[in-house]
């Protein structure tokens, strides 16, 4: 069987060739965290129901946009007790809060591929402003003709902010669990509508 390539996209400009409407690709995407536990060791999770769109301006980077919301219930952090405390009451509430989720606010181009995306993170009923460091990869056709652009992102977040405060302390001093948790995020976005984002 021949192996399928993806092609890079021809560029005009630095990102000319990418403006228009993407919608995250879940099965190619993560959207994940890291947080201390212990205080000795760091667990890592993500969560498995998502979706967004990406509305690029190739032209102009930084009058891009982007929206995305997450299913707090569909948290995995590769054990089910865990998953389904981190899901309960002490931290997301699922229940009460289905959903979180992020709207960007403005974007900065940092150069060498990289940007400053500020916008408002809302977990339970709280909304505060974040930013996330990104990188792009790059840009894609792939082996069913549809044009992808990758990203990848960082953001460190004090889970305290959005009410998830729960912890127990340690017998030999210290917490459980860390305030600071670190977003994790590799996005694959296929493109949806070749429309200029503006």
């Amino acid at each position: 069987m021949q192996k399928n390539k993806e092609t890079p996209l021809p560029l005009t400009g630095p990102y000319e060739g990418l403006t228009g409407v993407y919608a995250i690709d879940p099965v190619h995407s993560t959207i994940g965290f890291s947080v201390r536990h212990a205080m000795i060791s760091n667990v890592r999770g993500k969560f498995t129901s998502f979706e967004g769109i990406l509305k690029l301006d190739g032209s102009d980077p930084v009058r891009s946009e982007a929206h995305v919301s997450v299913q707090t219930g569909s948290v995995d952090t590769g054990s089910p007790e865990r998953d389904a405390h981190v899901a309960g009451p002490d931290f997301f509430d699922s229940a009460t809060f289905p959903l979180m989720s992020f709207r960007s606010t403005g974007i900065v181009d940092a150069g060498d591929d990289r940007f400053a995306l500020t916008g408002s993170l809302r977990i339970k009923d709280v909304e505060l402003p974040v930013q996330i460091d990104l990188e792009f990869g790059g840009a894609s056709q792939d082996a069913y003709g549809q044009q992808r652009v990758g990203f990848e992102g960082t953001a460190t977040l004090q889970r305290s902010d959005w009410g998830m405060g729960w912890n127990t302390a340690l017998a030999a001093g210290g917490v459980l669990i860390s305030d600071k948790v670190k977003l994790l995020l590799d996005i694959s976005a296929v493109q949806v509508d070749q429309a200029d984002a503006a």
